[in-house]
């Protein structure tokens, strides 16, 4: 089976994109041919005669294995609601089993599927992230936005994945504002309760610290997976 990981975040606009994209490129980087996939997106432009998601295009962009947008991004929806809610508007209905079929399908080294807003985000009246996560059979990596409320968030998010059956395999911290207070504090909170980040994504780009990624997110395996650059 091919190595699935799921990254969730803490809330919307904690930086999923851009830790899954660096993450995309990283890996890439090293040989291997990765697949990236936002399954559910809402918020998205009318480009060309159809509906497209700049998450979706930017998880394109950094992917080694080269889809179609729909095989990204099969559920693309306009408003920039909760995406169960933006889909009863538009009259679409979310199948778990077709957007499964759509992941598992290409060929890859390794998948990267980016969930939408947070864990707790309902994808349907009786479906949740979890459940799409969960039949992925994939490692959960969670994004935290390093801002007010980002420990609570994290904590509540970390207890909901495990609570779920879903392996949290690390954390990433990832510093949104250069001029929030006590991120380093944070970053050691957080640690202290659910071990020590993956990798912290600085805020003008790039790993500040990324030591641990390969162990962390590929077990004994990780130093073959993910090269350095």
């Amino acid at each position: 089976m091919t190595p699935t990981l799921f990254i969730t975040g803490t809330d919307t606009g904690c930086g999923k994109t851009t830790v899954t994209a660096a993450l995309a490129r990283r890996l890439a980087d090293g040989g291997q041919r990765v697949a990236c996939f936002k399954p559910v997106a809402s918020g998205c432009e009318w480009i060309e005669g159809t509906w497209r998601n700049e998450d979706a295009l930017a998880l394109m962009a950094a992917a080694s294995v080269e889809l179609d947008y729909d095989q990204v991004n099969p559920i693309a929806l306009e408003e920039a609601i909760a995406p169960h809610l933006a889909a009863e508007r538009s009259g679409v209905a979310i199948d778990l089993d077709a957007l499964v079929a759509g992941i598992e399908a290409p060929s890859a080294d390794i998948k990267l599927v980016e969930g939408a807003g947070g864990w707790m985000v309902p994808l349907g009246d009786e479906l949740m992230t979890a459940d799409l996560a969960r039949r992925l059979s994939a490692g959960v990596v969670l994004v935290v936005g390093l801002k007010l409320g980002a420990i609570n968030h994290a904590l509540l998010s970390a207890r909901a994945i495990e609570a779920d059956g879903l392996k949290l395999v690390g954390w990433i911290a990832n510093r949104l504002d250069p001029d929030q207070p006590v991120q380093d504090e944070n970053i050691a909170t957080l640690g202290s309760k659910l071990g020590p980040p993956l990798a912290v994504w600085k805020h003008d780009g790039g790993w500040e610290d990324d030591g641990r990624l390969a162990e962390g997110l590929f077990g004994g395996a990780g130093s073959a997976l993910l090269a350095q650059p």
